[in-house]
């Protein structure tokens, strides 16, 4: 039997430190080796513990399911807790991630990639510098699909649904019905069969 695939967890911003040193240790039998925190794990607390969002609400701006979001959530809780008491440095990198931020088109060499840095703008190309850069969305049914997501924005409190407008990200549109954030709407596919 094989493996389940892992969901990729949605991103919102990549976090702005990359990780904690601990100071002033009083004993001598300190851990060095760090607590490896993943951006995932990062993220479920920034949702949960800073924004205030509910597990559920948190699951679906993450992409994953309440259970798997626990999970995340818990894991971080723990890893967090043996580095205070231990002692440790704690690393935040790695995991099963994309960012949420715009995506851009190379001319030159022909290549995509995104911007995780939402406050700056992408002026060259992250793979050979190139300024020929220009926004890319994926407004084609195809891309969309493929990309697992809908032409769809949804609002993850109250499930308020509209056309997705290209050029403007779902995560800067605010629900009309209840003031929250929008995200791009998701679609899970199990086997190939699409699931809602």
């Amino acid at each position: 039997m094989s493996p389940k695939l892992k969901v990729l967890r949605r991103v919102s911003n990549p976090p702005v430190i990359k990780g904690f040193k601990p100071y002033g240790s009083n004993s001598a039998n300190v851990i060095s080796e760090p607590v490896n925190l993943l951006y995932e794990e990062y993220e479920s607390l920034r949702l949960s513990d800073y924004e205030g969002c509910t597990h559920h609400q948190a699951s679906v701006m993450m992409g994953v399911s309440r259970p798997t979001f626990t999970r995340i959530y818990a894991s971080a809780l723990q890893k967090i807790a043996a580095a205070f008491v231990e002692g440790r440095q704690i690393s935040i990198e790695g995991g099963k991630i994309f960012f949420d931020s715009e995506w851009f088109h190379c001319s030159n060499c022909d290549c995509y990639f995104n911007n995780p840095d939402k406050e700056k703008p992408a002026t060259h190309c992250a793979l050979c510098g190139s300024h020929l850069v220009v926004g890319y969305q994926f407004n084609t049914t195809e891309n969309t699909k493929a990309a697992g997501c809908s032409d769809e924005c949804i609002c993850p409190t109250c499930g308020f649904e509209t056309m997705h407008q290209p050029g403007k990200p779902c995560s800067q549109q605010v629900c009309p019905e209840c003031k929250s954030l929008m995200m791009r709407k998701r679609i899970q596919r199990c086997n190939n069969k699409q699931m809602r």
